[in-house]
Order: structure tokens, then C-alpha cells, then sequence
């Protein structure tokens, strides 16, 4: 009598990996299915006789997907020989655990015969690869047992057979331009190394050694390297970019190779490298933390805008699954044929608001500058970062989005906005003496001071002149929260998800008097970035505050100020900030031919030295630009960021 049943129960749980290019594809635990289907008869004995046997393919179906076959009742094989001889069939697939499911399940009382359909499906590639094998069942009654053999991972699979998953790694997405131009894409490169299967492992070493002096890099640090690979595998030891790279360097020495290649790299090593960030092997730690979508050897974004968006940049991997025969007994290589094959899917571009040539200029500009350094230029009329430079100085840290400094005077800008709204005119009358005591503290005005701006002056010459003691005698007429909802309306001190590390800074309530005045010339506890800074000169250009974008298609909603900026208000500021370069500390810019320039220099004392050390600092507006330049230690604003605003503003024409 025959009996028929669709399956059994559901167990395990599922995950995905992905594996890198010429190595085997990996993936983690997944699903075993059985379904139950309605059988053909009411005999006891043969419904007795279906249930045993879709036990057994629902154990086969589990053990076949673990990789352990010691609970299933075999025929054909003992379990410990049936696990091994399955380890090293599925052994090419790498970490891959596939879905299994029995379904079909059919037994014949009379001939103790019986079959059921395994369902395989392996997660690799962007997509699964999925095929079906018949396993035998052999018993009676309640007892029953299942035909071992390697046909039942892959119909065509014969003994001495075993699969192998290769993959191939799409090609990572850009990183563009505003203008749609790739910024990072895939140039050329040599990759320098040893190549061990040339070598013995005494050569190796000493030609290891040698390169990485060659190389500048750490030479113990690399022969351990060289040591610990195998003896054919070839350790690299620097990427190079192909128009830097000496291809005859230590031409001769044993396993010393250059091997052509690409990387995804920006037009210049350092072409806002904090920012965009950086392509290489994945580390144990992005491993680990990837559960299981990234594997070792597989190129990752490591920092930056590559990093957080590696997902979408790196696209899906590839993959071919063969079957391979053993090695012949001449060493000749095993014979393979192609079961599975699926094409790798490209990474999908990310758009940047950046100008390349703006850009490479700001970078340029602060190439000489020693102390940390950074340039954010903005366009005020759409907000877009159109450069966001860093100096050497800043040995590879991101301070022009995400420093966090004391914006000395360049932050009376936000004072003025918040004495404009306490009832105080540019042209009214406001008093600059020569110190200003707040609770034993002594408050002066900057070295260079003209001494001609001692005394009653109007708002206008006391921002022109940058008077420190004008603003703090002002700031008993500011209300609580005053100087945060003025920051705020352009753009300092509310935090804004832009999708990159922006640090907008902060204006907090200053406690006591002493902060209080330090507060309104920008020093105490008030913080800015570069890119702040660039904002609050953006926002008074635009007549509106405006969030800085550097990524188009990851802009979330604006969080809006309290009291936004008027009209009214940002024409004072800009008769303000015009006013600097017509007047006063900024007039280096003042023949600088085109659209008129608004500007503000800053000076911020930091650090606990005696005297002092001080920040740098000038904010311009010219057109439908704004910059920010920022020197961490400098004489002042004007003689150490002036001449680099200008050199700026020149070469943008």
C-alpha cells in the first residue's frame, strides 16, 4: 500500500553572508521545512509507516543543513562516515549553511520503498541558488531509513565529487560630485608584495624586509607578515597609486612583485580623505560587527562616507558554484563543471554637493599651514558644502565638519543679530573702553586694536574694529536664551542629521556673569565648527538659515529655529559684515574684484599657557559663497586666516 505526505515541521533560523572575490562564498544558518499534506490513505499501518518515514527525511533534511548526520537513520553509510564524506563535498562552499526541505514524502508498505524530494537552497551571490535531489527511503512499519549518497547535495554529484562556491566582487559605487563627475572611482594601482611561491621561506623573509624599507613602512611588522602566510600566498605590502608607483623598484630581488590592479580611490591621496574615507580589507572588527554580511578579505569602506555607506557602495558579490573531481593521479587539475552561476550586482553610486576644483583649491590653500587647519566653503542659496577642507595639520582628523573650537569674534555676528533684536542699530551708540572688569575678571580688547576705536563708537565700527569690550558692556541687554535663539537663526547650536559627522555647536546658558560676557565675544563655553561657522556667514547672505548639504539624497527635514531670521535682520548683518572689509580688520579682501564681500575675523584663546595660545579665525561672503577658515594656533584672524580666505577667494574668481 502506498502513502503520500507533502512534509514535516520548520526549524532553524536564517542569516545571510556574502562572500569576496576568488575565494568561496559564505552565508549562515538557515531554515529546515517540511510541510504536512493530507496522505491517500486511511490504513493504520500505512499511515504509521508515512510518519516514520517523514521523520527520517525531516532529520535528514535538519542534519543535512547543520553538516551533521549522527541523529539520522541511515542505509549505505554509517552516520560518522556519511557527516565526513558531506564535510568535504560541501567544504568549497565555504561558511555557506544552506535552507534544506523535504517535501514529497512517499512510502510502499508492500516494497518497503519510499522517496522523498530534498529542497536545497543556498544563499550566495545576490541571489539563492536552489535545486532538488531525490533521497530513497528503505522500511517497514515504524521503521525507517534513508540511502546515503552524495547525489543527495546535488542530483549530478558523484563519490570523490564536492562543490566549490567562487565568487566575484561587483564593482563598488562612486562617490560623485555635485556635477555628477566621480570623485572616487576605480583607478589605477600596484599592489607591492612577496610572492612566496617564488621563494623559499629564508628568501621571503629577507626580501620582505627589504621591501618594506623601500616601502617606508614598518619592516618587522611586515616579515611577520610573510612568516606566518602560506607558502604560496602572496603578501602585500602597500597599494600605490600607478602614476606614483616605481615599477622597477628592487627589480631583481627574489619574490619581489608589482602586481597592476584598481582601487577605488579619489583624484589625490588626500582629497578630503576625513570626510570621504577610505577602501581596504575588512577588519576582524568590521567582521564581526557585520553579522555575517562581510567576511575577511572582502574591501570595505573603513571610515568615512565609505564606511557609512558601504552597504549601498559595495553592491553584491558574484558567484559560480562548480562541481570539482578529484585530482587526477598525474597531478593533473581536477575537472569542473558549472552547476550555478549569477552576475555580480554594482554598487550604487553616492552623490556628494562637493566642487572638485574648489576643493582640490581650498586644499591647496592650507597645504603650508602647519598648525591644524580646516576650509568649508557653502553655497548660502541651496546650502550646499561645496568644499570641506583639512591641512596637514590636522594629521588626518575631520575638523572642518566636526571640530569643535571656540569661535572667538567671528561669533559677534550671532551677538549682533541677538542686539538687533534687543532694540540696538547698527548705527547706534555703544561704548568701547579699553578693558571691561565682570566680576574680577579684566576683559581688553585684541594687541592691534586701533586706538583711534577707544570710546563711544556705533554697533557698525565695533563689528568693523571687532571691540570685545563693546559687545560685553551690551550683554546685560540680552534676555535669557537670547544669544541661543540668535545662533540658532543661523544656523549654531541646534544639531541637524546630515548624514556625515556635523558638529553644529553649542551656545549654552552661561553660568554666571563672567561667561556670560566671555560668551558674547564667542569664547567661555560656546563651541563652532568650521562648518558652523561657514553656515552663520551662509545664512546671513541667503537671508534665511540655511542647512548645509553635502549629501543630496540624504537630507532629512530641518530643525527650525525658534525666531527665523528676517529679511530686515540679515540686510543689518551683511551692512555689518561689509563693514569689516570697508573699514576694518578685514580689509585685506576689500579689492577683491566682483560681487562685494561681507566678512568677520576671529581670535579665541585656548589652552592653559601663559599667555594663551589663540584660534584664528575669518568668515567672508561673497556672491553665492561662503567660507570658513579656521588656523588652530595663529596670531589672529586677519594676519593668519585673512591671507588664506583671500588666497581662496582669488582662485575662485
Amino acid at each position: 500500500m502506498r502513502a503520500v505526505r507533502g512534509g514535516g515541521v520548520l526549524r532553524g533560523a536564517a542569516r545571510r553572508r556574502t562572500a569576496p572575490r576568488a575565494r568561496v562564498a559564505t552565508a549562515a544558518g538557515l531554515l529546515v521545512v517540511a510541510t504536512a499534506l493530507a496522505g491517500c490513505s486511511g490504513d493504520d499501518e500505512a499511515d504509521e509507516a508515512l510518519d516514520a518515514a517523514t521523520r527520517v527525511a525531516d532529520d535528514l533534511a535538519e542534519g543535512l543543513a547543520g553538516g551533521d548526520l549522527a541523529d539520522v537513520a541511515l542505509e549505505g553509510a554509517e552516520p560518522p562516515a556519511a557527516t565526513e564524506q558531506l564535510t568535504a563535498i560541501v567544504a568549497g562552499m565555504g561558511e555557506v549553511t544552506p535552507t534544506v526541505a523535504a517535501r514529497d514524502v512517499s512510502v510502499d508498505t508492500d516494497t518497503g520503498r519510499g522517496s522523498a524530494q530534498l529542497v536545497w537552497s543556498w544563499p550566495v551571490g545576490p541571489a539563492e541558488w536552489t535545486s532538488t535531489s531525490t533521497v530513497a527511503l528503505t522500511g517497514s512499519g515504524t521503521t525507517w531509513a534513508a540511502e546515503w549518497s552524495p547525489s543527495l547535495v546535488e542530483p549530478s554529484l558523484e563519490a570523490g565529487e564536492r562543490l566549490v562556491a567562487r565568487t566575484d566582487a561587483p564593482v563598488r559605487g562612486d562617490v560623485l560630485a555635485g556635477d555628477g563627475t566621480p570623485i572616487v572611482t576605480e583607478r589605477d594601482v600596484v599592489r607591492f608584495g612577496i610572492d612566496k611561491s617564488q621563494v623559499d621561506a629564508a628568501t621571503a623573509q629577507a626580501s620582505g624586509q627589504a621591501l618594506a624599507e623601500a616601502l617606508e613602512i614598518d619592516p618587522t611588522a611586515y616579515v611577520a607578515r610573510v612568516t606566518a602566510a602560506g607558502e604560496r600566498a602572496f603578501v602585500e605590502a602597500l597599494v600605490v597609486r600607478a602614476d606614483a608607483a616605481d615599477r622597477d623598484l628592487l627589480a631583481g630581488t627574489p619574490g619581489v612583485v608589482g602586481i597592476p590592479d584598481t582601487r577605488p580611490l579619489a583624484p589625490t591621496r588626500g582629497f578630503a580623505a576625513p570626510i570621504l574615507g577610505s577602501v581596504g580589507e575588512a577588519t576582524a572588527e568590521v567582521v564581526e560587527q557585520s553579522d555575517g554580511a562581510v567576511v575577511a578579505g572582502d574591501q570595505v569602506g573603513l571610515s568615512g562616507l565609505q564606511a557609512r555607506y558601504d552597504e549601498q557602495l559595495r553592491g553584491l558579490d558574484g558567484v559560480t558554484v562548480s562541481i570539482v573531481g578529484a585530482e587526477g593521479t598525474d597531478g593533473a587539475e581536477p575537472e569542473e563543471r558549472e552547476v550555478h552561476s549569477a552576475e555580480p550586482v554594482a554598487g550604487t553610486p553616492l552623490p556628494t554637493t562637493l566642487d572638485v576644483d574648489l576643493q582640490t583649491l581650498a586644499e591647496q590653500v592650507l597645504a603650508e599651514t602647519g598648525p591644524a587647519s580646516a576650509l568649508v566653503a557653502v553655497r548660502p542659496s541651496d546650502g550646499h558644502v561645496l568644499a570641506a577642507a583639512n591641512g596637514p595639520g590636522t594629521a588626518g582628523q575631520n575638523a572642518a565638519t566636526f571640530g569643535q573650537y571656540a569661535p572667538g569674534s567671528t561669533f559677534k555676528v550671532v551677538t549682533s543679530l541677538a542686539l538687533l533684536r534687543a532694540g540696538v542699530g547698527p548705527d547706534d551708540t555703544v561704548s568701547c573702553p579699553a578693558t571691561v572688569t565682570v566680576d574680577g575678571r579684566v576683559f581688553e580688547n585684541y594687541d592691534d586694536y586701533p586706538a583711534s576705536g577707544i570710546g563711544d563708537i556705533t554697533l557698525t565700527q565695533a563689528v568693523a574694529n571687532s571691540c570685545n569690550t563693546a559687545f560685553i558692556s551690551q550683554a546685560d541687554r540680552l534676555g535669557d536664551g537670547a544669544l541661543a535663539d540668535a545662533a540658532a537663526a543661523l544656523g549654531l547650536g541646534v544639531d541637524q542629521d546630515l548624514g556625515f559627522p556635523a558638529y553644529f555647536g553649542q551656545v549654552p546658558t552661561p553660568e554666571g556673569a563672567t561667561e556670560a560676557a566671555a560668551s558674547m565675544i564667542g569664547q567661555g563655553r560656546v563651541l563652532a565648527s568650521p562648518l558652523t561657522m561657514a553656515t552663520v556667514a551662509a545664512s546671513v547672505q541667503a537671508g534665511t538659515t540655511v542647512l548645509p548639504v553635502l549629501l543630496p539624497d540624504d537630507t532629512a527635514d530641518q530643525v527650525t529655529p525658534g525666531t527665523p531670521l528676517t529679511a530686515d535682520e540679515a540686510a543689518a548683518l551683511q551692512g555689518l559684515m561689509r563693514a569689516v572689509v570697508t573699514d576694518g580688520s578685514g580689509r585685506s579682501l576689500a579689492d577683491l574684484p566682483g560681487d562685494p564681500v561681507g566678512a568677520k575675523t576671529g581670535t579665541a584663546e585656548y589652552g592653559t599657557e601663559t599667555p594663551p595660545a589663540t584660534h584664528a579665525w575669518m568668515i567672508a561672503t561673497r556672491g553665492d559663497l561662503a567660507v570658513a577658515v579656521f588656523v588652530e594656533t595663529g596670531a589672529s584672524g586677519s594676519q593668519t586666516a585673512g591671507p588664506l580666505l583671500r588666497e581662496f577667494l582669488v582662485g575662485a574668481g
